[in-house]
């Protein structure tokens, strides 16, 4: 069989009969961009042949198409920068300087009560008057001390018991867990001697680009190191719908499954290590995810969360053991996750709602998280109401020619002089452009409409004599980065194609705020509070984003950025047996409406299809400014 070469990352594998270049790369472990999964369709999976035999589709551009290429004899591919990952991206310190009043314990009030917790007992040792069995000695004690005599023991427990007990002569610390303050518990670890000072437990949110991780101490309620990482299944495919398509094929699931299992046990094992722990400490997870990641790192089949009436699995996960999932923690050791509603508003929603603390207030909140899957949750204390809308991925740099993640290369902020018409942009880590991410692809949209670069349809001015606005191979565009200044040797361009892609995103958004407000008969003036969750809401800048009609023109001291509330509250839940329980109150409480079923839904998206609305009265602030400037 032939053998594959990737450079830069020197990464060798032999291919398979009739293997595809991108297919061989997934089992390698090397990352190639593949917006459509591998359909075909997206063309950003593009490869340079640097030398043998293949056969395949070639890019007009140069390179080919690594998902229907396959190599003939064995040969050397580079993977170009468009497609190189950067963790150090992610570490990147928030831009954001508008108000955030999340702090900890600030919006939402809790008491350091862990879901785990440890005792550490001293037992009388066994006699012929008293020959009780190890653990009836081990549970008595317990009750002495204030536990309930309902104690429910993990079978694990017991093989290591006698020679645990019997090691510091009956002296030892006893691990249980309860997730609800009024529930069991359930013992699940016997030690010799005392406890550690620090009781270690992880924090995990599955997002659908990256993975982030906070290493807990349970006892003191503190964090003591944080990593990301980015998703390795965005080798199969950007958005969650590609990923689902994927697990459809022979094994698909089995591997998206072992991938973020393995991406998880890399970030433990790294956070551990900056601390001097061994991950074999850590007794708990606390996880959350949409619903489609949650099935895909439980390998639940995920094939009717796409296919109408829409239908997970569960919605609610009963507590795991972590070593079933393979994850390299204690023995005996939990995992607790984020319950879902439904298949589109999932557990990394629920955790966000409950960090806030929006469902313990008065005021009516607008709670928003902008990604490939839009999701929205209106409310307060006494209701909540929520819906998705599929936005796609050009939030995330997909379908958009040049659009890239987030990572080292990408530009993330535009300005354009209204004189010259000659753009300023920022990259992310100052490097040479690769491409542009969700941030600078809403400054340049906004930017191109503000100057009259663009009409509110999104078509560019014909009329405009500039070197920087023409018509290219793939129709009127606006050239962002020459050539020569960019990373990839080829001229970044923003073209009407991207931009509709664009336009139909963001109206998807606002069409999802009206009709959600309008199923509970509110309207948007009614909104006292907007919280933009997630880490692209972090990023973004709320002029711009109101300007193009991404967020609705309301009163600017009423928004709030609220960060990864997903990763705040899986961290809540671990440090608070009442937080892990709301948890599970706010997801029942939570009424799903399907935006898909809603015949009002059409009517909103089809008047959002321009700059920033049809009906500029609904944006104020935009129709003031453009009559200024007209």
């Amino acid at each position: 069989m032939p053998r594959i070469i990737f450079l830069p990352a020197q990464v060798e594998i032999e291919a398979q009969p009739e293997e595809t270049i991108i297919r061989a790369a997934m089992r390698a472990g090397v990352h190639i961009n593949a917006s459509c999964g591998g359909a075909g369709v997206c063309g950003k999976c593009r490869v340079f042949v640097e030398s043998g035999e293949v056969e395949g589709e070639s890019l007009p551009e140069g390179g080919y198409k690594a998902c229907v290429t396959i190599p003939r004899t064995d040969v050397t591919v580079r993977v170009p920068v468009e497609s190189q990952m950067d963790r150090r991206a992610l570490e990147r310190p928030m831009k954001k300087t508008a108000v955030s009043w999340i702090k900890e314990g600030q919006a939402l009030k809790w008491q350091l009560d862990p879901v785990v917790y440890q005792y550490h007992l001293v037992l009388p040792e066994p006699t012929l008057a008293d020959n009780a069995s190890d653990l009836s000695r081990l549970l008595r004690e317990l009750v002495k001390i204030g536990q309930k005599e309902d104690i429910d023991v993990d079978t694990g427990v017991l093989k290591n018991l006698p020679y645990a007990l019997r090691k510091e002569g009956f002296k030892c610390s006893v691990s249980l867990f309860q997730p609800d303050p009024e529930g069991r518990s359930l013992l699940f670890g016997v030690q010799p001697g005392a406890p550690p000072k620090e009781i270690l437990a992880v924090a995990i949110d599955i997002g659908t680009t990256t993975v982030c991780g906070e290493l807990l101490d349970l006892a003191s309620g503190k964090v003591l190191a944080s990593l990301s990482d980015y998703n390795p299944q965005v080798s199969y495919g950007e958005d969650i719908i590609s990923r689902i398509e994927f697990a459809r094929r022979e094994g698909g699931l089995r591997l998206l499954h072992q991938r973020i299992i393995e991406c998880i046990a890399r970030l433990i094992r790294e956070m551990t290590q900056k601390v001097g722990k061994d991950p074999s400490e850590v007794l708990l997870i606390s996880l959350a995810g949409n619903t489609t990641m949650s099935h895909f790192f439980l390998e639940l089949e995920p094939r009717w969360l796409r296919e109408a009436p829409y239908v997970p699995v569960a919605t609610i996960i009963p507590p795991v053991r972590a070593r079933e999932v393979d994850l390299p923690v204690a023995e005996g050791a939990r995992m607790i996750l984020a319950p879902s509603v439904a298949s589109y508003v999932g557990g990394d929603i629920v955790s966000g709602v409950v960090a806030s603390g929006m469902y313990r207030e008065e005021p009516l909140t607008l709670f928003i998280d902008i990604g490939t899957n839009g999701e929205i949750v209106v409310g307060n204390r006494d209701w909540l109401a929520c819906a998705a809308c599929s936005a796609g991925p050009a939030f995330e740099g997909g379908g958009i020619k040049h659009g890239m993640r987030a990572t080292t290369g990408a530009i993330e902020a535009v300005h354009i002089d209204p004189v010259s018409l000659e753009p300023m942009v920022l990259t992310i880590g100052g490097r040479r452009p690769k491409g542009i991410c969700g941030s600078g692809i809403i400054a340049l949209l906004a930017n191109l409409f503000t100057e009259g670069i663009i009409d509110r349809q999104g078509k560019f001015n014909r009329g405009l004599s500039h070197p920087r606005v023409r018509e290219g191979r793939d129709g009127w565009e606006y050239v962002l980065v020459w050539a020569q200044e960019s990373a990839t040797g080829e001229d970044i361009v923003f073209t009407e194609a991207d931009i509709d892609n664009l336009i139909r995103a963001k109206g998807a958004m606002y069409a999802g705020y009206l009709t959600l407000l309008e199923s509970v008969g509110l309207s948007i003036e009614m909104v006292e509070r907007v919280l933009l969750a997630g880490n692209f809401g972090s990023y973004l800048d709320l002029e711009q984003a109101i300007t193009i009609g991404l967020l609705p023109d309301l009163p600017r001291d009423r928004f709030f950025f609220i960060g990864n509330s997903s990763l705040l509250g899986a961290r809540f839940a671990a440090f608070s047996k009442e937080v892990a329980a709301d948890m599970k109150r706010v997801a029942q409480m939570m009424t799903n409406f399907e935006l898909s079923e809603n015949p009002s839904f059409m009517d909103h998206y089809v008047s959002s299809l321009f700059l920033p609305h049809t009906d500029l009265n609904l944006f104020p602030s935009v129709k003031e400014r453009l009559e200024a400037a007209a």
